[in-house]
């Protein structure tokens, strides 16, 4: 109700929209006009998340306890039963023994999940909860590929940041991100409580030579090069442009 009234209020000029995504929903639910949504996707810093943070990979493997040969996936993140984490840990499961998962990110039952995993006899010393960091990037650094089973999530910054890094992405059918990957050339899209689908996705990945894996890391860095927070702010800018009069005030005095 509350959304429908701010929506449908007669001096709303714009939506700005940071996926296609949420701009089809809310056509859908409130019947807005395609002139009243302007898309606009997130930017993101391509200096600081940048394929040279695999400089770190080394260093946080090795506290981690993680071998230099194992193939890594990351997932950032807080708020683990709407991430997908619960379909994660179930999908890795799957998959061979070398394979690692970082998990970063808070969540009151983390305790109960790192539990699960240290209890599991598949999982045990698999899977490395790091919660919630000031710095994320030694631990895209130190990954292979990005993994994001979220139930629902408008575009996630962590996907941006992780194709800005060279990381290949799956994510889920109600990830805004989606629309950034190319199935089966920088990623794959699954639905998100497919837990089958999401174990061949990361299979996938895991089985991927080491000479094909860097063909998709590169095109993954390739894929938000448009995206720049540059770019952000000049859309932005054009769009506030758009609203103003053609001609303001002058100042007295």
């Amino acid at each position: 109700y509350t959304e429908r009234k701010m929506f449908q209020h007669p001096q709303l000029k714009k939506v700005i929209c940071n996926s296609a995504m949420v701009r089809d929903e809310i056509k859908h639910y409130f019947q807005l006009p395609d002139d009243k949504l302007a898309l606009i996707y997130s930017g993101v810093d391509l200096d600081c998340f940048h394929p040279r943070l695999k400089e770190q990979r080394h260093t946080v493997r090795t506290q981690l306890g993680i071998p230099e040969s194992a193939r890594v996936f990351l997932m950032v993140g807080s708020g683990f039963a709407r991430k997908g984490v619960p379909q994660l840990l179930q999908a890795m499961q799957n998959l061979p023994a070398e394979t690692h998962l970082i998990i970063v990110g808070s969540d009151k039952h983390l305790a109960r999940y790192q539990a699960q995993s240290t209890q599991n006899s598949v999982l045990k010393n698999r899977v490395h909860f790091v919660g919630g960091q000031q710095d994320v990037t030694p631990y895209y650094g130190a990954a292979d590929a990005f993994v994001l089973p979220t139930l629902y999530d408008p575009f996630p910054n962590a996907i941006l940041e992780a194709f800005a890094c060279g990381l290949p992405v799956i994510t889920s059918t109600k990830s805004g991100g989606a629309e950034m990957v190319q199935a089966g050339k920088n990623g794959f899209i699954v639905d998100a409580l497919d837990i089958e689908a999401l174990s061949n996705a990361m299979l996938q990945l895991v089985n991927l030579p080491v000479t094909a894996l860097q063909q998709w890391q590169a095109l993954a860095r390739e894929t938000v090069l448009p995206y720049s927070l540059v770019h952000m702010a000049e859309k932005l800018h054009l769009l506030y442009a758009s609203l103003l009069p053609n001609q303001l005030p002058a100042e007295k005095g």
